[in-house]
This record gives C-alpha cells, sequence and structure tokens, in this order.
C-alpha cells in the first residue's frame, strides 16, 4: 500500500472485511501507538487486557479535553469490550477513537485497536462515555455539537491553578 492509497482510501478498500488491513477503519484515524513490552503481558505471555483497557482510557480521556475543550473529564461508561485477538512482547499495536455523538455535558465515542504487526483487529469498544465536569464533579454543559480536527477546543486554563492563563 503507498502513502496516497493509506491518506485517501479507494471506496473499494473501505469494504474489506472487518478483520483485514486498512488505513482508516469506519472513519477512525489511528494516531496513538503501544509498543507491548514485558510488563504489558499476562501469565500467558499475551498482552494483558487491563493494560490495553488502560492505554484506551487514557487515550480516550485526551481525545476527549480536546473535544469538550475541559481537562476535567471522567469516565462515565465504557461499552462492551470485544476482544478479537491479542498481542505479543514486540508487537506495536495502534489505537483509534472517533466521536459518535456529542451530549448536553458528554462524548460518546468509538474505539479500535489493531496490532501492526499481526495487522490483526485486538479489540473493538462500541462506546466509551466521557463527561466533562466542574472542579467539584458535577457534570457541566460543554456546548459543543461536532468534531474538531483543530486545538482550538484547547483549556486555557491550567486545572491545577485556574489563575494561569495558557495562550
Amino acid at each position: 500500500m503507498n502513502v496516497s492509497d493509506q491518506t485517501n482510501p479507494e471506496p473499494a478498500n473501505r469494504e474489506r472485511a472487518a478483520s483485514e488491513w486498512y488505513w482508516s477503519e469506519d472513519g477512525i484515524n489511528f494516531h496513538t501507538r503501544k509498543w507491548v513490552r514485558p510488563e504489558d503481558l499476562n501469565a500467558n505471555g499475551t498482552l494483558f487486557g487491563g493494560s490495553l483497557l488502560r492505554w484506551i482510557d487514557e487515550e480516550a480521556a485526551i481525545y476527549a479535553i480536546i473535544q469538550l475543550g475541559n481537562y476535567r473529564v471522567v469516565t462515565k461508561l465504557i461499552s462492551e469490550i470485544n476482544f478479537e485477538s491479542s498481542a505479543l512482547q514486540g508487537d506495536l499495536i495502534e489505537m483509534g477513537l472517533t466521536a459518535t455523538h456529542f451530549g448536553r455535558t458528554s462524548l460518546t465515542m468509538r474505539a479500535v485497536v489493531r496490532n501492526m504487526i499481526t495487522r490483526k483487529r485486538i479489540l473493538s469498544i462500541e462506546r466509551l462515555v466521557f463527561v466533562s465536569v466542574d472542579e467539584d464533579g458535577t457534570p457541566i454543559p460543554h456546548g459543543y455539537s461536532a468534531i474538531t480536527y483543530d486545538r482550538d477546543r484547547m483549556p486555557r486554563e491550567h486545572p491545577r491553578t485556574d489563575s494561569v492563563r495558557l495562550p
């Protein structure tokens, strides 16, 4: 696959079976990659599901911060997790997220993780819900209804000081 295929996939590429390898899956862009290390393995010698879920939760929180414009976001829900394959030490995996719904105080996302070495999907999660909260943990409206691909919503105040305005 050449670079032009990766950035602008042919329509036929989008209709391949879910387990096949191609650049973007159902509109998901893959931005985060992880290298599976010994400390990430379970007793079976494969990627520990808990490590993978921690990475997904962290990546989803970062995505929610950017989309909702608030450093204070919390995980509300992670739906059924469908593990389809695994990874071994040394494998490279990539995680992708996309916003699927903006609620009044929340953001719902879909996640897919795939193994770059075996070219197999490791898991998919249909719904991850994050909520924008204030300093007391109370849900607050965010006012957005569409995905941003810019950093225009990045919070302008540091959450620890509230007094430092960032550029």
